[in-house]
């Protein structure tokens, strides 16, 4: 049987997101972003290039099932690849042109642009934006790809919920522990000047969720610490009941949950510190001391002998 016209297929895929996007009450264009993104780590995962990349971020609470995850317009990943901007536009359109079971995405290959990610993103590395399109529905991937960090437990090959029944993408995915160890070292780094209310987020629902083992939790903080060149404190200012009392600070907090479209999340951002400290003041105290962690976080804690 031969394949439709891809123009059917882009409109029968673009009326299955439009009923999905009802369904879920979500905006169009947000579904149309999500399956774009999944439909590139497809992609990415047929390709040759699979091995080489390590999927981190927001997309991978997608992955965890994690309830109240934030939405996220980007795909990041750890390169195990060169890290120069001409290689990684090469590898890019390659994955681009990955031949798969057809789903109606187009990519304009000569969009394709790349940057150094600046001083103030996550983590040096090289930023790559291109355009694409499902049908007359037009979309704009942005790809962080980072290098040079270490994943602890190591990355495990995980399967990415589909949107619609189409071939899930099948590629490594960060831990939970390293995610956590790297928003942590980007609160150390920053301090009083840290803006970055989505760490906050992030180790919050994490840790309000899913159980951890101190050892774990602690040799991935101390790893990630020590490649990023930054000195563990047992009391970060990020933890403190002055920085959560900021003015400043609780109006991001409250703007980022509007932006984000976020229900039922506490406006009290000393609520969300002060869960944080609770969680990471024991693992950061222990590496300052230089102790083992003999505990077990059972979500939403506390730590328990």
């Amino acid at each position: 049987m031969t394949e439709p016209p891809h123009k059917d297929i882009a409109a029968s895929v673009r009326h299955r997101l439009l009923a999905n996007a009802k369904e879920t009450g979500r905006p169009f264009n947000e579904v149309l972003q999500y399956f774009a993104m999944e439909r590139f780590l497809y992609r990415l995962s047929q390709s040759c290039y699979a091995d080489r990349f390590v999927l981190k971020g927001a997309l991978m609470l997608t992955i965890w099932e994690a309830p109240l995850s934030r939405p996220t317009m980007d795909i990041d990943l750890l390169g195990t690849i060169d890290n120069d901007i001409e290689g990684m536009l090469a590898v890019t359109k390659d994955i681009c042109t990955q031949k798969v079971h057809p789903d109606g995405i187009t990519y304009d290959l000569t969009s394709i642009r790349g940057e150094l990610i600046t001083e103030d993103a996550d983590y040096e590395g090289v930023r790559v934006r291109f355009h694409g399109s499902l049908g007359t529905a037009h979309f704009t991937l942005q790809l962080d790809i980072g290098f040079g960090d270490v994943v602890i437990p190591a990355p495990a090959v995980l399967a990415y919920p589909t949107i619609l029944d189409l071939p899930a993408p099948e590629l490594s995915g960060y831990s939970k522990e390293s995610t956590i160890a790297e928003k942590f070292e980007a609160m150390v780094k920053l301090g009083a000047l840290n803006s970055r209310m989505k760490d906050f987020f992030d180790i919050w629902l994490l840790s309000c969720q899913f159980d951890f083992e101190g050892h774990r939790l602690a040799e991935a903080i101390e790893k990630t610490f020590a490649t990023r060149g930054t000195d563990i404190q047992s009391e970060p200012v990020a933890l403190t009941a002055s920085f959560a009392d900021d003015p400043a600070k609780v109006a991001q907090w409250r703007g980022f949950i509007r932006k984000n479209r976020l229900t039922n999340i506490t406006q009290a951002f000393g609520k969300v510190v002060k869960a944080i400290a609770l969680f990471l003041g024991p693992v950061a105290e222990s590496l300052a001391d230089k102790k083992q962690l003999e505990a077990t976080w059972k979500a939403p804690g506390p730590w328990r002998r």
